[in-house]
């Protein structure tokens, strides 16, 4: 019987060891000066600090990943950011992105020429919002045209520094987290969630669209006024936070997806992620 009981418990941490992601880091690599970034496509996906440096618990390792593997099938080019903190720590499985850019708090210091830009990473309220601050700064100064931002929230993460007090979902969202990070280290190094798994305390979608235009870059201070601006979660109705001007204005659109395996599978002639 004591055998058995061994025998279990070895199977059963195999399995645990088996279910969690690889954490193998890339192998040294040259990084790319921002004046040689050329991206010559329609699309873009801009992989921010994807590492355990901030995300303690990887919790957007996979959707990282996926992002990143559906940018390949439909040949999109990936830009990785990488700060100065250990390189070990970056936990992409895909060691050949496009270009690999030093930046240190998510500034990119190169034009974003395509009109739509996927990004995943974090830290939402830093990082990943002075790169995509960075991105509506660089097509503020292009041509008027439709732009679109897809945020891939099953590879985004966050510690809840925009939520408040008073939100109705408060509580829940400091006893999940209290719960995933439980006898963890205090500090910020696992104190992160998923955008998705916030998503999934807010629930209500209409409280849902108010977190979400919080965490917003400011398009109000970067964008021209003539922008007509619209919120889309999902399939859920479109919310124009912005008019524009004109009878066909031009669009930016912030578009929230749970994962790149849900784009993938509305594409009919899609890689079949798993």
């Amino acid at each position: 019987m004591i055998k058995l009981y061994v025998l279990s418990l070895f199977l059963t941490a195999a399995l645990a060891l088996s279910a969690m992601p690889a954490l193998a880091s890339c192998p040294a690599h040259a990084m790319t000066a921002p004046d040689q970034v050329r991206l010559n496509a329609d699309s873009v996906l801009i992989v921010t600090h994807a590492s355990s440096n901030d995300d303690g618990r990887a919790v957007t390792k996979l959707g990282v990943d996926d992002a990143v593997y559906y940018a390949r099938q439909k040949r999109i080019p990936v830009v990785y950011l990488q700060d100065e903190r250990p390189a070990q720590n970056y936990f992409v499985e895909d060691c050949n992105p496009d270009y690999w850019v030093a930046s240190e708090g998510g500034e990119l210091r190169f034009e974003v020429t395509p009109s739509h830009v996927y990004t995943v990473g974090g830290h939402l309220e830093i990082c990943l919002s002075s790169t995509l601050n960075e991105v509506l700064l660089s097509w503020s100064k292009q041509p008027r045209r439709n732009l679109t931002i897809t945020y891939l929230m099953d590879g985004i993460f966050s510690n809840g520094k925009s939520l408040d007090e008073s939100d109705r979902y408060y509580r829940e969202y400091q006893r999940f987290m209290g719960i995933v990070t439980y006898n963890k280290p205090a500090g910020e190094y696992y104190q992160k969630l998923s955008l998705l798994e916030t998503m999934g305390i807010i629930i209500t979608e209409q409280l849902q669209y108010q977190y979400l235009e919080r965490i917003l870059p400011r398009y109000d201070r970067t964008m021209p006024a003539d922008y007509r601006v619209e919120l889309k979660l999902m399939d859920s109705r479109v919310k124009v936070l912005q008019p524009g001007r004109g009878s066909r204005p031009p669009v930016l659109r912030f578009e929230f997806i749970d994962s790149a395996i849900t784009l993938d599978a509305r594409d009919p002639f899609g890689s079949g992620m798993l």
